[in-house]
């Protein structure tokens, strides 16, 4: 595709920042329009990257591996283009159980794909305390699995950083609410002509591309994450903790421990609730007692773009309109590695990796 093309990608979240980086890398001519949602998955998702534990559909699995895989490439390419810090560390994972049979179902599951996966990293048992030693709020009786490629990453650092240094390699930027009106898109009442436009919108994909009279199967689904602080407490290294079901917890550096999450099927309907909030904290105090006198420091809410199957949308929709969402859970994981195989598809080249399971078109 020729340098004069002009490309628009519209969204403000880690899936289009990293479309725009990837295409902006190869030349070519990028704005991306970026509106002010509340709720924004990227904002709020907890940031854990460890798929090899997740039970997934192949083509979901190998899509959140490659993700996981892609991550040390991708710091390498930001730290060239300025960017030094992204918020990702090799923290490890413990998965954690007050027995060991859950764990073994796991350790059988992870080391099915190790061969294939080396960045898995030292998979072992622990005993009863040992998790507790790297994460000291956890109840002493606990036993883990350590799956030492975990990591950790914030979603808004390597959002920005994969903007800014787009924005070195000639992209520009524009805030606003887009409407799709080909050839381009409407914003905020101003006509911005393009010759192809990537909508990477997350839970709000469907609603942009419905001018199009297509109906796209995806839609937001609300998760309430806690984050508490501990005061002068060093959590910078603690591994992210996953127990058989919610919450997950992990540190981020100053003192910050993040749990959650819930899933709910409530809309855009941005609301902290009773409910979605105390039975986390009621969950966390039984996993990691220790949190009792944390302090509360806030909720967020995020609202992760879901499909009809459970599979992203990766594809054209029209000769000149293409989508990139859908990640749900995996979009921290997922998110850099579908903007660099939606950019290659834009820019005719052939993706890095299968995205035929993705294709909008089977939903047609």
């Amino acid at each position: 595709m020729a340098g004069s093309t002009r490309i628009l990608v519209v969204g403000g979240g880690i899936v289009a920042a990293s479309v725009a980086y990837h295409l902006a890398r190869e030349d070519a001519s990028v704005i991306t329009v970026e509106a002010d949602l509340p709720g924004t998955a990227t904002r709020a998702g907890a940031g854990i990257v460890c798929p090899w534990v997740d039970e997934l559909t192949e083509a979901r699995y190998q899509l959140a591996a490659d993700g996981a895989r892609y991550y040390q490439d991708l710091v390498a390419m930001l730290t060239e283009d300025g960017e030094d810090d992204i918020g990702y560390a090799k923290v490890g994972t413990f998965c954690v159980a007050d027995d060991i049979a859950p764990l073994e179902t796991i350790e059988t599951l992870v080391r099915s794909r190790r061969s294939a996966r080396p960045e898995i990293g030292d998979v072992h048992f622990v005993g009863p305390g040992e998790p507790k030693r790297a994460f000291p709020p956890l109840a002493p009786g606990l036993r883990g699995l350590w799956i030492g490629g975990g990591a950790r990453v914030t979603g808004n650092s390597v959002r920005d950083a994969l903007l800014q240094a787009a924005e070195r390699h000639g992209a520009r930027r524009m805030r606003g609410t887009a409407v799709l009106d080909p050839p381009g898109v409407i914003v905020d009442g101003k006509h911005v002509l393009a010759d192809v436009v990537v909508v990477a919108a997350g839970a709000w994909t469907a609603e942009i591309c419905a001018p199009l009279d297509i109906s796209l199967p995806i839609g937001p689904q609300r998760g309430q994450i806690i984050h508490v602080g501990l005061p002068a407490v060093y959590t910078d290294a603690w591994p992210v903790i996953l127990p058989p079901g919610d919450p997950y917890l992990l540190g981020f550096p100053g003192g910050r421990i993040v749990f959650g999450a819930t899933r709910e099927n409530a809309g855009f309907d941005y609301r902290t609730t009773v409910g979605g909030v105390g039975g986390m904290l009621a969950a966390a105090a039984q996993i990691a007692p220790g949190l009792a006198d944390a302090t509360l420091l806030e909720t967020r809410i995020g609202f992760r773009p879901v499909t009809a199957d459970g599979c992203p949308l990766l594809g054209a929709v029209t000769d000149d309109v293409f989508v990139a969402a859908g990640n749900g859970p995996e979009g921290l994981t997922a998110g850099p590695w579908m903007g660099r195989l939606a950019a290659e598809l834009v820019l005719g080249t052939k993706p890095a990796a299968d995205i035929a399971p993705f294709d909008p078109a089977r939903f047609s």
